[in-house]
């Protein structure tokens, strides 16, 4: 493989001095790493088309220098020991300059530059409460496998590109015949568009549809991802805060509120709540988006797990008016790696939004695409998510009934019915950094809620989630919890 260096025949430097400068400084900076092997002086003027009696002059200047040691018979190497006065050396700067330029951020870059709006909530603990991870060790593996090997051994069409960027039409027909039987959507595969994940759809969304200064609607405490994209272009958020039965819907007609262009809601496993939009303000809030003319976005991130009650039908199967985007994934169902998420839009909205996603990455990968087609028509994603449902509602009572047990009336369970995660509120003095830092020492991972309020958070709540996790580890976990509140 050639070594890239630069050398410039037409400048006044000599060329092996070209030479010497340019490896000096590669050792210096670490692009040579020390026991590197150089390439041959014979290979090397091969590739920059110069004299090998050139290269060699460069090659004895460092030798001499301490940069390099040859060994006979097996080449020319970096010096694994570079000396401390040659390290200390500020390195030169190459032969050849480019000129500085002013570059400024575009009000997008920015508003990236925050990097406390990035900041990871991911956990490492010994027991790990963290929320939106799916039980790795109980996803058929081998299953996956033949699919990927079934495609890749006899279907070449997947190293392609496609003509078709809203995605492999059969897994939209599969999608779209999932959904009318799981969720009430009304859609034709026509609507869908297969995306790179539900946050790749919320950017294209919000790319679309927001300029900056437009204002957004969203929960109050809400979902994270979502806000730092809304933000990110420029979007003005107005929080509508959330009860038992989900949003307020009243908020958004009293007092004074913005001309809502978007609203932003997660009605059947509300994020972090995770209460459920009631029947009678999912009518409102519908009736509330026709009135006003907003879009409403749907994510219905985990809504195939609800436990012990019968599923509300989704938004976007109720509207009358064209007034959802329904944002869906296989990331919580199947694994956060499958970046494949799907749009489901309204018939005005999928020209633009395909030629959007064609720019943004042509194409979702065709392997995967293909392979969960055939996971979906077989039933394979029907049997896992009942399978699933079953392993994690155990997990779920075992989680509240250990809450319940070591807290009594000091916690507060919300949205225990549903979805992969529970949020606690707990009836304690120590603040929420005190109780996370002291979980942590105790080897227990946990996320607290007050990152998720756009306004105050009132404290003490933390969001615990069960579905990664097995009921020994659960109970344990609880129990450490529950030494540090009360000692």
């Amino acid at each position: 493989m050639d070594f890239v260096i630069t050398i410039n025949p037409q400048a006044a430097l000599p060329l092996h001095r070209q030479v010497y400068e340019e490896l000096r400084q590669a050792i210096l900076l670490g692009r040579l790493a020390p026991g590197q092997r150089l390439p041959s002086t014979r290979s090397l003027s091969q590739s920059l088309g110069i004299s090998r009696a050139t290269v060699t002059q460069g090659y004895e200047q460092l030798l001499s220098e301490g940069y390099l040691e040859a060994t006979p018979g097996s080449g020319t190497f970096v010096c694994d020991q570079i000396p401390d006065d040659l390290l200390n050396t500020v390195p030169i700067q190459s032969t050849f300059h480019v000129a500085n330029l002013s570059l400024s951020l575009s009000a997008y870059g920015a508003s990236l530059t925050n990097r406390a709006l990035f900041r990871l909530l991911e956990l490492e603990a010994q027991i790990n409460f963290s929320y939106g991870r799916p039980a790795f060790d109980k996803f058929p593996i081998d299953l996956w496998r033949k699919l990927l090997s079934r495609h890749c051994r006899f279907n070449a069409d997947v190293l392609d590109y496609t003509t078709d960027s809203m995605g492999y039409r059969p897994l939209r027909e599969a999608i779209a015949s999932y959904l009318a039987r799981s969720r009430a959507v009304k859609c034709s595969t026509e609507q869908i568009i297969i995306v790179g994940g539900s946050q790749q759809g919320l950017d294209l969304i919000t790319r679309l549809l927001i300029e900056r200064g437009d204002w957004i609607a969203v929960e109050e405490p809400g979902y994270l991802g979502a806000r730092r994209t809304f933000l990110a272009q420029g979007a003005c958020l107005f929080p509508v805060s959330v009860d038992e039965s989900g949003l307020l819907v009243s908020n958004l007609t009293t007092g004074t509120v913005p001309n809502i262009k978007l609203i932003y809601v997660t009605p059947s496993h509300q994020f972090p709540t995770g209460v459920m939009l009631s029947l009678p303000r999912r009518l409102e809030l519908l009736a509330w988006a026709q009135k006003s003319g907003a879009m409403i976005i749907e994510d219905d991130y985990d809504s195939e797990y609800r436990y012990g009650e019968r599923p509300i039908p989704a938004l976007q199967g109720l509207d009358q008016g064209n007034s959802v985007i329904y944002v869906g994934t296989f990331s919580k169902v199947l694994f956060p790696s499958l970046r494949l998420g799907y749009l489901v839009l309204p018939h005005n909205l999928v020209d633009v939004f395909t030629r959007a996603k064609w720019l943004a990455d042509r194409q979702s990968s065709l392997l995967e695409q293909h392979a969960l087609t055939d996971f979906i028509t077989e039933g394979h994603l029907e049997r896992h998510i009942r399978r699933m449902r079953s392993l994690y509602d155990q997990r779920r009572q075992t989680l509240a009934q250990s809450l319940v047990s070591h807290f009594g009336e000091r916690v507060k369970i919300l949205g225990e019915n549903a979805g992969m995660h529970l949020m606690v509120k707990i009836n304690t003095t120590l603040s929420d950094e005190e109780i996370t830092q002291c979980a942590a020492l105790a080897g227990v991972g946990i996320n607290a809620a007050h990152p998720y309020y756009l306004k105050d958070s009132p404290g003490s709540e933390f969001v615990l989630g069960y579905a990664d996790i097995d009921e020994e580890q659960i109970k344990e976990g609880v129990r450490r919890l529950a030494n540090i509140v009360f000692s």
